[in-house]
């Protein structure tokens, strides 16, 4: 295939030349040094080609696809609107459907011309963002009854500079209130945030052609789907990437937002997971190195950001993070203190606990098997070695040591499993089910791959729930969807992430392309992707769905259906599930972790809906101290229903630089796992009635 690609770029080189007499409106001098090389116009048309056979849905190259990486390109660098004008825009208009030609000839100018527009506009912003300080910081009027629109994602381009210098001293005012609000005095606001937007001035005249090309090329790339990307020689040599940084250090997957750097989620029984001190969508905006001073990384890149965190194992890295619990103008931030290790398999292995219930005037005992990957040592297994681990062995003998305690059933728990091996999911769906087939991968040709269970018979045959929620993804939802397609597990909890396609790493001339080349397919012929796995019965999420999953993400591609491959037996929980839900709600009504998670994610919402800020110190303080009132009444009212004392403010995190593990609590204090074991015992009644009758 390479070859062949090689030819094709080579042919398409010869008209390189000419289409590079492009005008450059409006290029800064200091901007000129960046041009597009060789290579990159090489490694540009070997993109365009594999896409164009390789992708999973190989849509056109033409004007349409030209318009959406168009806007997709202009939203990377401007996402806030916040640095283009009116007239930039206009003036970049006349290439809107012209890209797909640009990229098919190899013709890169246009995406340079562009960015280094952004550039110097990004370059004049932020010296008069350091002009607004330089009149200092005490001199700002607060008491002025202004706002500022905070969403501007299809906010109007500014019409002219005195706009958006009008733009800039609101938000300038208004990172000066936020930074007032969290306590900080007036000297130590102007020292932060000059320093904060020199360092970003310093940063942009360290910009080379290759962070032009990247940014471009996956304007491109992306427009396709938002797992297919262009890995510069840097991101390829030192990431696993996918969709968002894989982390070596710290056990954390990070994605950019606007100018912040957020945590999608956290590996289990990484560094971050069990330091019980970061959470998916807290924002990272400082980094220090142990003891050092705190770097400020607002604004930074993702890969920037990503260097400072790693570094060598058993070294101290402290993040200064705004936790996802806080009100959306809320900025106050916590330093957690992390020690980077490397994640142990050992750690992430497959675990069992029993659930002790009380359920209609009987003792039950239930166990729970807690998945947190899928996991294969594959080094061990090419050794020969007879004992290594893997999910299914795991799981397995945990089966047989909670069968020997008789237990009345199982749960299997899958909260927080972002996946693994695709081969565990096959397999362990292999040690519940009699035999047949576990998932099916379509290709691009549209040709269709079954991966089946050999073996014949079930290893447990007995009840059976799985637990999921918004951070099960990949492997845990063909696990969780072949459950529930063979109507062999209750499936509860949350809707899981969404993610059902396959990638593969092509090696390029220059860089690499994560491309997507395949999706994955229930048994039932259901597609996982965007859609994930609905449960038989939900539980309140304690994620916003639109912020986090698949379906969140720009260009996901669509749920879709293809041909079952298998026609299961009679639904056995089918009957019951409308006495089960009912059931089910009127037992969690009133429960505190319920209630508490439901009307958490009810206050985040309204609040997210909240579009404008006001500038009005005594208004934002008012503001706050509701929202923290009302945050706070939450808290007191879980703490109150479970017999705590209530708190007489919200509590907040202290740094702290151990790995000491919170104490552990029982099965039967986590409120999510005694519901699951609560609804199986409903349905083993509910089942047993019917068949004495």
């Amino acid at each position: 295939m390479k070859r062949t690609l090689t030819c094709t770029v080579f042919a398409l080189l010869f008209g390189f030349q000419a289409s590079l007499a492009l005008a450059k409106p409006g290029s800064a001098a200091n901007w000129d040094y960046l041009q597009p090389d060789r290579e990159q116009v090489i490694a540009s048309l070997n993109v365009v080609e594999l896409l164009k056979r390789h992708h999973y849905n190989k849509p056109p190259l033409n004007d349409a696809r030209s318009a959406k990486i168009f806007d997709s390109y202009i939203e990377m660098l401007d996402p806030s609107r916040s640095y283009f004008m009116a007239s930039d825009l206009a003036e970049f208009n006349r290439w809107r459907n012209e890209f797909d030609d640009f990229l098919k000839s190899g013709n890169l100018e246009p995406g340079f011309v562009i960015y280094k527009r952004h550039l110097e506009r990004l370059q004049g912003r932020l010296s008069y963002a350091l002009n607004l300080l330089e009149q200092g910081v005490d001199k700002m009027d607060f008491s002025v009854d202004e706002t500022l629109l905070v969403d501007r994602e299809k906010a109007p381009w500014a019409k002219n500079a005195s706009e958006l210098d009008d733009l800039w001293r609101k938000r300038v005012k208004d990172e000066v209130l936020r930074l007032k609000i969290a306590g900080k005095e007036p000297k130590a606001i102007q020292e932060l945030l000059t320093k904060r937007y020199k360092n970003q001035l310093a940063r942009l005249e360290q910009t080379r052609g290759e962070d032009v090309f990247q940014t471009y090329i996956n304007a491109f790339a992306q427009s396709y789907d938002p797992h297919t990307q262009y890995l510069s020689p840097d991101n390829a040599e030192n990431f696993d990437i996918n969709m968002s940084l894989s982390l070596e250090g710290i056990g954390a997957v990070l994605q950019s937002d606007n100018e912040h750097v957020k945590i999608v989620r956290l590996v289990p029984a990484g560094p971050a997971e069990k330091s019980k001190q970061l959470a998916p969508a807290d924002k990272i905006i400082g980094v220090a190195q142990s003891d050092e001073e705190m770097v400020d990384v607002i604004g930074w890149r993702l890969d920037e950001v990503v260097k400072l965190i790693r570094g060598p194992k058993g070294s101290v890295v402290r993040l200064e993070v705004i936790p996802a619990s806080n009100a959306p103008n809320d900025q106050t931030s916590k330093v957690v203190a992390i020690t980077r290790e490397a994640v142990k398999l050992e750690e992430q292995a497959a675990k069992k606990s029993v659930l002790n219930l009380e359920h209609q005037g009987q003792q039950f005992k239930l166990g729970v098997i807690e998945i947190p990957a899928f996991y294969l040592d594959f080094k061990a297994l090419r050794a020969g070695d007879q004992n290594y681990k893997s999910t299914t062995r795991d799981v397995k003998k945990l089966l047989t040591e909670l069968e020997k305690e008789k237990v009345d059933g199982v749960v299997i728990d899958l909260r927080n499993n972002g996946g693994g091996s695709l081969q565990e999911a096959t397999e362990l769906t292999g040690l519940f089910i009699n035999q047949g087939p576990t998932v099916l991968v379509r290709n691009a040709d549209g040709r269709v791959d079954v991966l089946a269970d050999e073996n014949l018979g079930a290893f447990y045959k007995g009840p059976l729930a799985v637990l999921v929620n918004r951070l099960s993804a990949s492997a845990s939802e063909i696990f969780a969807g072949a459950m529930q397609d063979y109507h062999r597990a209750l499936i509860l909890g949350g809707q899981t992430f969404g993610k059902g396609t396959v990638q593969t790493i092509q090696p390029l001339n220059h860089g690499e392309l994560k491309l997507t080349l395949a999706k994955f397919y229930r048994v039932s012929g259901q597609s996982t992707q965007h859609q994930g796995v609905i449960p038989d019965i939900s539980y309140p999420a304690d994620v916003d769905t639109k912020e986090i999953g698949e379906s969140a993400l720009p260009e996901a591609l669509p749920w879709d259906s293809i041909r079952a491959a298998i026609n299961p037996d009679m639904n056995p929980f089918k009957p019951f599930l409308a006495e089960l839900k009912a059931r089910h709600e009127a037992r969690t009504e009133k429960n505190p972790d319920f209630a508490f998670t439901r009307d958490r994610l009810a206050l985040t919402q309204e609040l997210m809906q909240e579009t404008t800020v006001s500038l009005n110190e005594s208004k934002r303080r008012a503001q706050q101290n509701d929202i923290e009132k009302r945050q706070l009444a939450l808290e007191n009212a879980l703490r109150q229903a479970k017999g705590e004392e209530p708190l007489a403010k919200l509590e907040k995190d202290d740094e702290s630089t151990t790995h000491e593990e919170p104490e552990k609590l029982k099965p039967e204090d986590d409120a999510y796992l005694s519901e699951s074991g609560r609804i199986l015992l409903d349905y083993l009644g509910l089942n047993s009635a019917m068949a004495q009758h």
